[in-house]
């Protein structure tokens, strides 16, 4: 017998078939939209950081820009489950297995719900100590915390939006998502220019703005899983949490977010060595990492290409694409990376100006653009290598690699050559040069597995 025929529904018109026919057609078809849902989700922050800048002040926009490292520091494991999340409804897709499907969609969204809620309450308590443990000056600090504690508000919406487009681009669908992000982030825009120029909320309107956003964003992804007429169909009086289902989430989503927390660790060890450097500098450093934001999430978008598409081949057995899919990938974020990066550098001072008028902060973000953006295309090669281990269910082994050559390598050059010359730009070296290290050696790691693949001496995540 053949293999089934997957039903013909509604829902398919948004979905892309991974496991066949032309291949490079449909990773740019898949990754561009992720792109547009990327940098529409950065124009969230965007929106905060330029109008604070614009009309509250750069210490109200030093606030708002330190929190990042931050809450990518707390709110990293979960992110990390949402990738868990989309291996495994991807993997049960490609191999048209539905009932596992309806199980993992209905375990994830419970996660997203309950982590949260829990999010709340560690973001809301840890605010203020962290952010004075960062070295966080004084003319900052109480915008900073009182910006940090509403956004948290929202983040049980943070994570439904999440964890609901995780499942959709697992199928495929990365156009919905964009178009709920576009509709939010009109709303945001709006709401932050309304709440600060009208109302004077300074960071709070800001704040608050995110929130409402993240919650319509979230709404929309919810009924739009609700309605849907394929197998990742939503019940919500069928949400709960199946034990195998969470564990194999788990098992792959627990060692990308801790990788995530603890890369955060090393980048709020930097945030607080530009710290110390006063408000303008760290004012800069907000403004050149928020445009690398845009790079970055383009470059993503890939890493999640290369993600999906190897996760439902490797379900649907189709090994030798499954290179094809890595080499594509490879060459595809090179270009992006580039073609960004460089770009961001060549108008660098017109971008800059955006947020901030003032010459000494634009110089300050001029320093770090030069090196992190016009290099990195590097952080792109390293993360979808990384997309590819993750996508045949190798979770462990590229959160080591990215650990100790990425993050235990900027703490040591933190404490060594930076020690050595304080000064911003040797701080910012040790980005390109981690990235590169990292690269290699996801490379290398990739190369000896597919051989013990071969050779049937690999091992690998089991998911049944």
């Amino acid at each position: 017998m053949g293999e089934p025929k997957r039903r013909k529904t509604a829902s398919r018109n948004y979905e892309i078939d991974m496991c066949s026919g032309p291949l490079m057609s449909k990773i740019i078809l898949f990754a561009v939209p992720l792109m547009a849902s990327g940098v529409l989700q950065l124009l969230f922050n965007a929106a905060d950081i330029i109008v604070v800048g614009r009309f509250a002040g750069s210490e109200s926009m030093a606030a708002v820009g330190s929190t990042s490292s931050l809450i990518n520091l707390i709110v990293n494991v979960f992110i990390g489950l949402s990738i868990g999340a989309n291996v495994l409804v991807a993997r049960f897709y490609g191999s048209r297995n539905e009932r596992d499907l309806e199980e993992t969609v209905h375990t994830s969204i419970l996660i997203a719900a309950v982590g949260g809620v829990i999010l709340i309450f560690v973001g809301v308590l840890l605010a203020a100590p962290m952010l004075e443990l960062m070295g966080t000056p004084d003319d900052v600090l109480p915008l900073a915390v009182l910006y940090m504690r509403i956004y948290f508000a929202g983040m049980p919406a943070t994570l439904l939006y999440n964890f609901g487009s995780a499942i959709l681009r697992a199928v495929g669908d990365t156009r919905r998502p964009l178009y709920y992000l576009l509709t939010a982030g009109i709303v945001n825009v709006f709401l932050n220019l309304f709440f600060v120029i009208v109302f004077h909320m300074d960071v709070a309107g800001v704040a608050l703005a995110t929130v409402i956003s993240q919650c319509i964003s979230a709404m929309l992804i919810i009924r739009c899983l609700v309605q849907s007429d394929a197998a990742y169909r939503l019940n919500l009086k069928r949400v709960r949490i199946v034990k195998d289902k969470l564990i194999s989430i788990a098992k792959i989503g627990l060692p990308a977010g801790f990788q995530g927390a603890i890369f955060s660790i090393s980048n709020v060890l930097i945030q607080s060595s530009v710290n110390s450097f006063g408000s303008v500098a760290m004012a800069g450093n907000t403004a050149s990492s928020n445009i690398e934001g845009f790079v970055y999430t383009c470059m993503n978008a890939v890493y999640q290409t290369a993600l999906s598409f190897t996760s439902q081949n490797y379900g649907a057995k189709n090994y030798k694409r499954m290179t094809r899919v890595l080499l594509y990938c490879l060459g595809l974020v090179t270009a992006v990376g580039v073609i960004l990066g460089e770009g961001a550098v060549l108008i660098g001072p017109q971008l800059l100006s955006i947020y901030s008028s003032e010459a000494e902060v634009i110089q300050y973000g001029m320093n770090r653009l030069r090196i992190c953006s016009g290099l990195y295309f590097f952080c792109g090669l390293m993360d979808v290598m990384v997309g590819g281990l993750r996508g045949m269910g190798y979770s462990v082994i590229p959160m080591v690699v990215s650990l100790t050559g990425a993050c235990a390598f900027r703490i040591v050059w933190i404490y060594t050559v930076f020690a050595m010359d304080r000064q911003l730009v040797t701080l910012y070296w040790s980005y390109p040069a981690s990235w590169l290290l990292t690269f290699l050696v996801h490379l290398a790691t990739y190369l000896f597995i597919r051989h013990m693949e071969a050779q049937g001496k690999a091992h690998r995540i089991k998911i049944h």
